[in-house]
C-alpha cells in the first residue's frame, strides 16, 4: 500500500451556481514534487483553499498524511498545526523585521509576544534558523531587513518561513510570478532540494519552469483533473492543447 500525503475523492464546490471543482479526485505521494497547471478558472486557487480549509467543499473528502485525517472537518489553524504550509503568490514576510527575525516568528510554538522572544532565543533555535537560511540560499543576508530583499529573496525567505513552521506538505502558488530567469531557475533548484523531506505542490504558469521542476503534472481543467503525467505526455496531449490553445480563439 502507497502512502498517500493527500487524498482528495469526490470533491465538488460551487460559488454562486459556478462550478469551480467539480468531482476531483486527486491522490499524491509522500515526498512527491507534484506541480498542477491549468487554465484560469481551472479551480487551482479554490484547490488549495479546499485543502488549507479556507473553504469548505459542497462534497467529497480530502484526507492528510498517513493517519488519513480527515481535513475538511478542520478550521484553517487545525489544518496549519497538522503541518500543511502555503505561500501565496505575493510574499508576506514581516518587512521590517530581519531574516532571521522572520524565521523565528515562524518556528513552531513561538507565537509569544516579540521582544520576549528575541531575548531567549536558544542555541538549538539558533542553529535551526542558519539551517534554514543555508537551504534556502539566504546565509549572507541574515541580519538584513526582510523589507530590503529582492523579490525573489523575499521569496525564498518565505519558503523557508514554511520550513521554520515544520510543514510537512508545502502548497506553493505561483512561485515564478515577477521573477528574473536566474531567480527562477534557483527557485526551481530549492523546491527539488525540498521534494522527498517534504511533499510539495507548486501550481504554475511558467511552463519553462515547470519543465524545470516537473516530475508529474496535474492538468486541472474546470475543476477537474483532464490528465496527469509528465511534462511530454502532458504537452502532447489532444485535450490539454485544446483547452490551452484551441480555446482561446473561440472565447476571445
Amino acid at each position: 500500500m502507497k502512502n498517500f500525503i493527500l487524498t482528495a475523492e469526490g470533491v465538488n464546490k460551487t460559488f454562486d451556481g459556478f462550478k469551480a471543482i467539480s468531482d476531483l479526485n486527486f491522490y499524491m505521494d509522500e515526498g512527491e514534487l507534484r506541480t498542477v497547471i491549468g487554465p484560469n478558472g481551472a479551480g487551482k486557487t479554490t484547490f488549495l483553499d479546499l485543502i488549507t480549509g479556507r473553504s469548505k467543499p459542497d462534497a467529497g473528502t480530502i484526507q492528510f498524511g498517513r493517519e488519513s485525517t480527515e481535513l475538511t472537518k478542520l478550521n484553517e489553524y487545525q489544518i496549519y498545526r497538522l503541518g500543511i504550509g502555503r505561500k501565496f503568490q505575493t510574499p508576506t514576510v514581516y518587512v521590517d523585521h530581519t531574516v532571521f527575525e522572520n524565521i523565528l516568528l515562524s518556528m513552531e510554538g513561538s507565537r509569544g509576544v516579540f521582544s520576549a522572544l528575541f531575548a531567549r532565543v536558544t542555541p538549538a533555535q539558533r542553529e535551526r534558523i542558519h539551517d534554514i537560511l543555508k537551504t534556502v540560499g539566504l546565509g549572507e543576508k541574515i541580519d538584513a531587513k526582510a523589507g530590503s530583499l529582492a523579490h525573489g529573496q523575499k521569496q525564498w525567505l518565505e519558503i523557508g518561513m514554511l520550513l521554520a513552521q515544520n510543514a510537512k506538505l508545502l502548497l506553493v502558488d505561483e512561485p515564478a510570478a515577477g521573477m528574473t530567469d536566474e531567480e527562477t531557475a534557483k527557485t526551481g533548484e530549492l523546491l527539488l532540494s525540498l521534494a522527498g523531506r517534504h511533499s510539495i505542490i507548486v501550481i504554475e504558469h511558467d511552463m519553462v519552469f515547470v519543465r524545470q521542476i516537473a516530475k508529474k503534472v496535474t492538468v486541472l481543467h474546470q475543476g477537474t483533473i483532464l490528465c496527469e503525467g509528465s511534462v511530454d505526455e502532458v504537452q502532447n496531449n489532444e485535450r490539454v492543447i485544446e483547452v490551452y490553445l484551441g480555446r482561446k480563439h473561440h472565447h476571445n
